[in-house]
């Protein structure tokens, strides 16, 4: 009886170890909502977001209003679109996030302002920019990102 009873604690044991790996929290910055991976759907394209090196997120307005992305390249298309339903958009008291694909969890965030954009990676819409905290060779700024994915008009 006792080594059924050790037996039944060390495979639950086993059986929950995976879990609290997956328990690792991401950092959300203050002022941004929790995305919930492969739950929410992107304020453009209604795709899960489930990518987290790609996601994004705007907030902003009177209310705080929160839209989550899955591609940087859905929320500059839903920037341009939306500009005349939600004015305050635009404005710089709005804030913008974006994963920082140095982080290989993805639980760090930048101002999407202030990023630094590379092209290249597949991302899960197609516009292919992840974004990094630090410039490097080849790197675009967020207005050049933004214009690069709005010349491919999707």
């Amino acid at each position: 009886m006792k080594r059924r009873r050790e037996f039944l604690y060390l495979s639950g044991g086993l059986l929950l170890a995976p879990l609290a790996a997956c328990g690792e929290k991401t950092r959300w910055p203050e002022g941004m909502a929790e995305i919930k991976w492969d739950r929410d759907t992107c304020a453009r394209c209604n795709m899960v977001i489930s990518d987290p090196r790609f996601a994004a997120q705007l907030r902003g307005g009177e209310k705080q209003t929160a839209f989550k992305f899955d591609d940087i390249g859905c929320l500059v298309f839903w920037l341009r679109d939306k500009a005349a339903q939600y004015p305050w958009a635009t404005a710089a008291a709005t804030r913008l996030w974006v994963a920082d694909a140095a982080d290989p969890r993805s639980t760090a965030w930048l101002d999407a302002r202030e990023a630094h954009y590379i092209a290249g990676s597949l991302s899960p819409m197609g516009y292919n920019f992840t974004a990094m905290r630090e410039a490097a060779p080849q790197s675009l700024s967020f207005e050049a990102m933004r214009a690069q994915v709005l010349a491919k008009g999707q």
